[in-house]
């Protein structure tokens, strides 16, 4: 609260004014005129301060220091103001009265707060404003927030989180706090690594999910390195594409190179448009198995690329026959260059060889057929209405002994002569005869209409084997693709790479959405 001054002679409740004597000096008019705050003059020297008692004689000084900058009436902070509406109606402050004679006021504490000093004045509420002072002689709210108080301890940073996101940094200065009334900020959500790579099956596998080791390089064959994924995917038509061919945990562990080979590749333009995903899989326990399934990919894409027309037309026209004949010409012709450059390289044909698996799909909305063709082992399935369907085309191969009645040879002839019993003895092979060949891998064929709503996926046997040995995988993949919308590119490849314990051979996908 504000100290009051005492009274002034010439001033409302104070004593009336004196005459000053022959020898005193004139009094300046204009220090007894109210100034901006309605304060009294201040003496001078030598002026008349009242009578005894009132304020002392002339040659004492003054019991008091007038301060310029406070007004002589409360006033309530600028923050403290209603924001709005007009003041409420109070009677104006009565003026201090008299002081008693002798009275001398104490000089509080510079460090003392308000509440201490001694006014004896009543206090108006914190909410009223005197009628005497109008809305627009209110001085602005202050810009900068009142200081804290000392008591009041900065709140502590916080600590970066454990789990490896990132949180709100703590305030830099007192400004840049919480105001008060406001809800706390809150941290930023924690951002989650990815999950692993997960398994199903009877326990996790052996070898780490995560690739180890590099294959080796050599300075003078930078181009033979083989990337650890490969991921593609297209849409043409109404059938959305993802592929994706993967090195096996086993090869990752030994940092051998990746044995599959894949290739996607579009011949045309427009509706007359052919789409070929190829993909082969290198001998096991070979130098050259990585070129050889690269070779053969090439190879066969040449060939398609350069009768992508016809095919195109016979795959709308639905000739089964042309195509299965064509297909095998195509598919011998480039295994048959396969085993040329095993020759060249000096090395057998079967160490130097690829089963070579292919898909065929046409960019034309109204047709359907999708072609397989291709040999070797692998996969070739259909997930029609939330179940798996094994598509991949059979081979009828003779096997076993000849039946009694079919085709066996009787015990005797009609002349009554009985046979020579075979004693199973082998005869060795002729010097001057070549060895027989092993015998080739059968050529397959289909082609299927498919269905709105099917997923056709074409695989090599790291992915057919688990996916045909272990029913959990096939369980998971049926519910992650029977949602109707395709996975994206980094969801298929997630998908791709669950594991199942003891099958950690190289993996190539490629699948097919029906819009």
């Amino acid at each position: 609260m504000p100290r009051q001054p005492p009274a002034v002679s010439g001033q409302p409740g104070g004593p009336p004014a004196t005459t000053a004597g022959p020898g005193a000096a004139p009094r300046d008019e204009t220090a007894s005129r109210p100034g901006r705050w309605e304060r009294g003059p201040v003496p001078g020297p030598g002026a008349d301060t009242g009578p005894p008692g009132r304020g002392g004689s002339p040659s004492e000084p003054p019991s008091w220091e007038p301060t310029p900058w406070e007004p002589t009436a409360w006033e309530p902070p600028s923050w403290e103001l209603p924001p709005t509406g007009p003041a409420p109606a109070v009677p104006p402050p009565f003026p201090p009265g008299p002081k008693p004679p002798g009275f001398t006021a104490e000089e509080p504490h510079p460090d003392a707060p308000r509440d201490a000093r001694s006014d004896t004045s009543p206090e108006p509420p914190a909410a009223q404003v005197p009628v005497s002072r109008a809305p627009s002689d209110v001085p602005p709210k202050p810009e900068a927030a009142p200081a804290r108080s000392p008591a009041a301890a900065p709140p502590a940073p916080a600590l970066p989180s454990t789990t490896g996101g990132f949180r709100t940094p703590p305030p830099e200065s007192a400004s840049e706090e919480t105001p008060a009334g406001e809800p706390p900020a809150t941290a930023l959500s924690v951002v989650q690594p990815p999950a692993p790579v997960g398994h199903v099956g009877s326990g996790p596998p052996t070898y780490d999910p995560e690739p180890t080791a590099l294959p080796p390089a050599e300075p003078d064959e930078l181009g033979d390195l083989v990337a650890d994924t490969v991921l593609d995917g297209a849409r043409y038509g109404t059938s959305t594409l993802r592929a994706v061919s993967v090195r096996g945990d086993s090869a990752r562990y030994r940092g051998e190179p990746r044995r599959d080979a894949l290739l996607t590749a579009r011949f045309g333009t427009g509706e007359q448009a052919l789409v070929l995903v190829a993909m082969a899989t290198g001998a096991r326990a070979t130098s050259g198995a990585h070129r050889a399934a690269a070779e053969a990919c090439q190879w066969i894409g040449q060939a398609v690329g350069r009768s992508h027309e016809r095919l195109a037309d016979d795959i709308r026209a639905a000739r089964r026959g042309d195509l299965k004949s064509g297909l095998h010409r195509l598919t011998d012709r480039s295994l048959g260059r396969l085993r040329a450059s095993a020759a060249e390289q000096g090395v057998e044909p079967e160490e130097y060889t690829a089963g070579l698996r292919c898909l065929l799909l046409p960019a034309d909305p109204e047709c359907r057929t999708r072609v397989f063709f291709g040999v070797g082992a692998g996969g070739l399935f259909r997930l029609r209405d939330g179940e798996w369907q094994d598509i991949e085309p059979r081979v009828a191969d003779t096997a076993g002994e000849a039946v009694v009645g079919f085709g066996s040879l009787p015990h005797e002839t009609p002349e009554g002569d009985r046979l020579t019993m075979d004693l199973g003895i082998t005869t060795p092979p002729s010097p001057y005869e070549p060895a027989p060949r092993p015998p080739r891998a059968p050529f397959r064929f289909r082609a299927s209409v498919a269905r709105p709503g099917d997923t056709l996926l074409l695989c090599t046997g790291g992915l057919a084997e688990p996916l045909r040995g272990e029913p959990e995988l096939a369980e998971h993949l049926t519910a992650r693709w029977s949602a109707g919308e395709p996975p994206g590119l980094a969801a298929f490849l997630a998908d791709s790479l669950v594991r199942v314990k003891g099958y950690a051979d190289d993996r190539t996908a490629a699948a097919v959405w029906e819009a």
